[in-house]
């Protein structure tokens, strides 16, 4: 999430009650999670185990629960509850106001764009020109759509991210992580019906230009699509992937997170993608592999029973 306007850390530290460890005189830009920080960002850390990837990430100010030695050129915000108080930072700077108009007052539609009955347009959504908005879509705050859009009936753009903040003190449980980014979908893309698009947790869940969906695909939080890319029906990708241009996903694709996808792969229907994939290749199964090879290993496979017989024959 990015602030309307830089923010200093002291106003920070007021906010959630923090003390300052570290030049206390610089400006935030915004507040991301750890997969997205940028320079300027802050980020927050509740475990001893991932103190030094946050202190070594790109963000500049580490909400933190132990004073421990702070890294030249950033600032330590040091609180008893990291994730409370990355809570009412987003409470504070994007608090929930509910618009109760099909379309609200503050959204911005363009020139010749076509919104359907029974649609719902969110808080400060800006869609731009010549868009297709079909009946009972949803686009819920602060998302973007851009020229040439074709959003198909019953989809939901930036809806919460699945992200949760698990507790291990018995029963074990789990807190809903706020989520605070956007959707942003770029000019000429097409998205079919009861498709779930989920906004990012504190950054941007991005659909590059040109990209087509067919219907029931999900997209999780924080995944940025290339442009040009073409996926079928019942597709779902996890959160925080990278799918670089021109990718092409056959139906039913299940891609797991946080992991890369390069341009112009293709991935065969029903295939399980477990980890990162480079480019312009074909891939096939659970866990994917290059098709040709995955094919050949089938064939050999059933070939198994003529030769386990063929052995005790020779026996």
């Amino acid at each position: 999430m990015r602030f309307e306007n830089p923010i200093s850390i002291e106003k920070i530290a007021a906010i959630i009650h923090a003390k300052v460890i570290g030049d206390a005189t610089q400006l935030t830009t915004g507040i991301n999670e750890i997969h997205r920080v940028e320079k300027g960002d802050l980020v927050f850390v509740d475990h001893p185990k991932y103190y030094e990837t946050c202190l070594q990430s790109a963000a500049s100010f580490i909400i933190i629960n132990q004073e421990i030695p702070c890294p030249s050129g950033k600032a330590l915000l040091v609180v008893e509850d990291p994730f409370g108080a990355y809570q009412k930072i987003v409470d504070h700077f994007r608090p929930l106001r509910p618009s109760l108009k099909p379309i609200s007052d503050s959204a911005v539609i363009g020139a010749g764009t076509v919104v359907l009955p029974g649609a719902y347009i969110g808080n400060h959504v800006q869609i731009g020109k010549n868009c297709l908005i079909h009946p009972n879509v949803t686009i819920l705050d602060h998302c973007i759509i851009g020229d040439d859009v074709i959003i198909q009936a019953g989809t939901i753009i930036g809806s919460d991210a699945f992200y949760y903040n698990k507790k291990t003190n018995r029963p074990v449980h789990y807190k809903k992580m706020k989520s605070c980014g956007r959707v942003l979908i770029e000019n000429e893309v097409e998205i079919g019906a009861a498709c779930t698009i989920d906004r990012g947790v504190t950054s941007d869940t991005v659909i590059g230009a040109g990209t087509k969906l067919d219907n029931q695909v999900h997209i999780g939080h924080d995944t940025v699509i290339g442009k040009n890319c073409l996926f079928a029906a019942q597709v779902a990708i996890a959160g925080a992937v990278t799918i670089e241009d021109e990718v092409i996903l056959w139906g039913q694709v299940g891609v797991n997170k946080t992991l890369r996808i390069g341009k112009g792969a293709t991935v065969l229907a029903q295939s399980g993608v477990p980890g990162d994939l480079p480019g312009n290749q074909i891939y096939f199964g659970t866990p994917t592999e290059i098709a040709n090879e995955k094919k050949r290993e089938r064939v050999w496979i059933k070939r198994i029973p003529a030769l386990w017989d063929k052995v005790m024959r020779a026996q």
